[in-house]
């Protein structure tokens, strides 16, 4: 399948690669602008065929214009201005022009104008407008009447604008020499232009298709160093102190929230900070990242359910969302309603010692996985169900078993004994390991799955941090020798399951439109989680993304967050939420033309 990003058109089809000077361009902008977004304010990447004067023509892609007036005096000048206007999150913006031909007399002029000014003018001559003239030299600001400036320009010569957008100036460089500031104050929301008055003249544009002549990225260097020079100046003064325990409680909320347990500890005893959700607690909700994380969502809700119960139930869209990638991890063959199905290798017999009903000690014998027809007990994440098992949701049971809510409180229960069949054995467990287990303890094992999941591979999770390569990256012996990925893994049973679970997930879609209504979010799930049955190969198909392990991580964060918010703690961690503000406000700033954001990006300080 063909990677949606840079290598393909903007809101086109992801099929359709650019060309590869296109992907050059493409680089070359995210590097010299990475604040901009592209999606809210596209830079310049040509002129605009649309918006230039009927003198001027555009060939070569429209970075070629030429003169085709009459030329006879200043009334037959003509402009074109580029496709977008220069976004203020550049900070430093930069374009060059190559005079392929100064033809008659070389009045030509190259600068920057706002939308709405006219172009049967050369740059600079009116109101916003600024321009910088090869015949003379000299440079115009909004005005009929030129300042000297610089050397004059001709056939040959490549000339700069680069427009400051911190300090709001535009100077211009010839041959990759800067000639000094041309113009200070100038208004945000320009275009560059470019302006012809003579028969014979041509010029090309470069605005990133090629290595600039001038040694831009230098001097956004200096000026990126000014910038965060300014930000590690700024006082802090006599609150330095509140600033610090404040800076501390947020990290540790934050590594709380994302179950990293033992590093939490640690950092609570060396800051002398609290932790505000007991241990157990925490160690439950990594266990139920870990599932989701593994791609064994049935689990995932099952211990939910368990542990928390009535969340899912007063959260019909989160209960929806699981359903879906429940569904779409049957198909990829990983979760235990499926894999239930396959022969088990031996040595997966006792895999995920931290999780429920998956090994022997959990549940009944598995002989029951093989049966098939209408009497045959149906398999829900290991454990055969009986018809003694009541579900007590509202809402469709999606899973013919569904767990026993227990009574106690999520902080107090050891997610990893609570389905323990053997009491005393379990009760014996708790009572010595809740205290001790380490997150290393907690590390799952991958299962032997037919669907391209490696035998006896390490899948090693820390401290709630899934690592999908080391599952899915091997050598080419392993590769060599792996089975060809098939729905479901290949079992009949387990293909059986899957369409029995998607018609009841239909049914639960229809429920919750009649109690709440259409839910267009609902429908496009569902629909592309069904499109996966459309293609002979899902892994390889339009809507085959849906099978790649990173889209288990939003599922596992909303889940997370859910449960969170449940026992009135903080559904996002205070980190996070400050690093959104801190975004929010530099894309503020973008948007007022404060173009010091671009060297201002959270990013920059967190690697």
């Amino acid at each position: 399948m063909a990677d949606a990003g840079a290598g393909s058109l903007h809101g086109g089809d992801a099929a359709l690669p650019y060309p590869p000077e296109e992907q050059e361009l493409s680089q070359r902008l995210r590097r010299l602008y990475p604040a901009v977004n592209q999606e809210e304010t596209p830079l310049p990447r040509s002129w605009s065929p649309k918006d230039k004067y009927n003198y001027i023509g555009l060939s070569q892609g429209n970075l070629r214009v030429h003169y085709k007036g009459h030329g006879k005096n200043h009334k037959d000048a003509a402009s074109v201005r580029a496709t977008h206007p220069i976004p203020a999150a550049c900070g430093i913006y930069y374009f060059e022009v190559k005079i392929v031909s100064k033809g008659r007399d070389g009045y030509m002029g190259i600068g920057l104008s706002a939308q709405g000014v006219n172009m049967n003018r050369l740059p600079g001559w009116d109101k916003h407008s600024y321009g910088y003239h090869g015949d003379d030299g000299h440079s115009f600001c909004s005005s009929g009447t030129g300042q000297p400036y610089g050397p004059t320009f001709t056939t040959g010569d490549v000339i700069g604008c680069c427009v400051n957008l911190i300090n709001n100036t535009c100077f211009y460089t010839k041959n990759g020499h800067s000639l000094g500031i041309a113009f200070t104050d100038l208004p945000s929301n320009l275009y560059p232009t470019v302006g012809l008055q003579t028969p014979g003249e041509i010029v090309d544009a470069n605005f990133g298709q090629q290595p600039f002549v001038f040694d831009i990225e230098d001097y956004m260097r200096e000026w990126r160093a000014k910038i965060q020079s300014t930000i590690k100046r700024f006082p802090i003064g006599d609150r330095l102190g509140e600033w610090q325990a404040m800076l501390q409680n947020m990290v540790s909320s934050y590594l709380v929230h994302h179950g990293y347990c033992s590093t939490a500890t640690a950092f609570a005893r060396v800051t002398d900070t609290t932790i505000q959700e007991e241990q157990t607690s925490i160690k439950n909700r990594q266990r139920i990242q870990k599932l989701v994380l593994a791609g064994r969502v049935g689990e995932a809700i099952e211990a939910t359910q368990q542990l928390y119960p009535g969340l899912l139930e007063h959260n019909p869209n989160l209960l929806f969302m699981l359903k879906c990638r429940q569904f779409v991890e049957m198909v990829n063959g990983t979760d235990s309603e499926v894999r239930c199905f396959s022969a088990r290798s031996p040595r997966s017999q006792d895999s995920y010692p931290g999780s429920p009903s998956l090994s022997p000690r959990h549940g009944s014998s598995n002989s029951h996985v093989h049966s098939t027809g209408a009497d045959s007990p149906t398999c829900s994440n290991g454990v055969m169900s009986t018809k003694s098992k009541q579900s007590h949701s509202k809402y469709p049971t999606l899973s013919s078993s569904s767990s026993s809510s227990s009574s106690s409180s999520p902080s107090s229960v050891n997610y990893s004994e609570s389905n323990s069949t053997d009491s005393t054995k379990s009760q014996q467990h708790s009572s010595t390991s809740n205290q001790e287990t380490s997150d290393s303890e907690m590390e799952m094992e991958a299962e032997h799955y037919p669907n391209g999941v490696l035998e006896n591979s390490s899948t090693r999770i820390m401290n709630g941090t899934y690592k999908h390569e080391d599952i899915l990256q091997t050598d080419e012996s392993s590769m060599d020798s792996c089975p060809q990925r098939q729905l479901c893994g290949g079992n009949h049973a387990a293909t059986e399951r899957m369409i029995q679970f998607g018609r009841e997930l239909q049914m639960l879609s229809e429920q919750l439109c009649r109690e709440y209504g259409k839910n267009t979010m609902h429908k496009k799930m569902l629909q592309d989680a069904f499109s996966l049955l459309a293609y002979s190969d899902p892994w390889n198909c339009p809507v085959g993304q849906q099978l790649d392990p990173i889209q288990r991580e939003p599922v596992c964060a909303a889940l997370n967050s859910a449960i969170l918010e449940s026992q009135n703690l903080p559904k996002q961690p205070p980190l996070m939420l400050a690093l959104g503000q801190a975004s929010e406000c530099l894309r503020l700033m973008a948007r007022v033309g404060l173009g010091s954001c671009s060297f201002a990006r959270v990013d920059d300080y967190l690697h």
